[in-house]
């Protein structure tokens, strides 16, 4: 039975789907876990767990949730705000724009799917979740990451789910997020969250410092653009 191990897995790992790890059909009791298929709430008592107890957990929301397009996108994205409160310490790093982001990413600021790596190791992410994300950019995106990082994936999909995943929840709605958010409510009662540790703490202050420290240096060396513009070139111009 194939089973997808956590990265970093090298350069070029072959895809979950070429090595014979396919989602549960639609309609399916089951949702796929490390490349197994698992009872829908064990499933979520795992979704639960890993959130909880890993470093610097993130959340992704991608443009599908980020622009909120019409009032079931806007409803689903309160809904995940109200499950981001849930666990201690997440951060959410939107990924509003799949265009090449240069000449310089901030990792801090958004998720780029070109250089998703980036975004992880600099955050120092352990965990994350995907929301939101087109599919074909969830799947490369979700690939990278499990080539060059320890980072455990998590992808939760409106259509199909994602076998790059660690973990996938496929035919996500607004009742599947209340019951990801009751889960993890279920799980704070026997489980200490990595944020509330000692370690989890000196790093979220050390985080918090170091971001208001950068906002005090950008106000202060701010220096406003004082030149005269000049027009460009016409390209329709004879």
């Amino acid at each position: 039975m194939p089973k997808l191990e956590l990265g970093p897995a090298g350069f070029l790992p072959p895809s979950a789907a070429s090595m014979g790890i396919f989602q549960p059909e639609k309609g399916s009791p089951n949702q796929l876990v490390e490349g197994e298929h698992v009872p829908e709430d064990k499933a979520l008592e795992i979704l639960a767990h890993e959130l909880l107890t890993r470093r610097n957990p993130t959340l992704f929301p991608g443009p599908m949730l980020v622009w909120g397009w019409n009032e079931e996108t806007r409803h689903k994205a309160e809904l995940t705000l109200n499950l981001v409160k849930e666990v201690p310490g997440m951060n959410i790093i939107p990924m509003p724009d799949y265009r090449p982001i240069y000449p310089k990413i901030d990792p801090e600021a958004v998720m780029n799917p070109c250089h998703p790596n980036l975004t992880i190791q600099h955050n120092k992410i352990q965990v994350c979740a995907f929301i939101g994300v087109h599919c074909h950019f969830a799947n490369i995106t979700l690939k990278m990451i499990r080539a060059n990082t320890s980072c455990y994936t998590m992808a939760w999909c409106a259509y199909d789910g994602h076998e790059d995943a660690l973990l996938s929840i496929r035919d996500l709605d607004s009742d599947k997020l209340l019951k990801i958010t009751e889960a993890i409510k279920k799980a704070k009662k026997s489980i200490t969250p990595w944020a509330l540790t000692s370690e989890g703490k000196e790093e979220l202050e050390e985080i918090a410092d170091r971001k208001e420290r950068l906002k005090a240096d950008t106000k202060e060396s701010a220096t406003l653009f004082m030149g005269e513009l000049h027009q460009g070139l016409d390209e329709n111009q004879e």
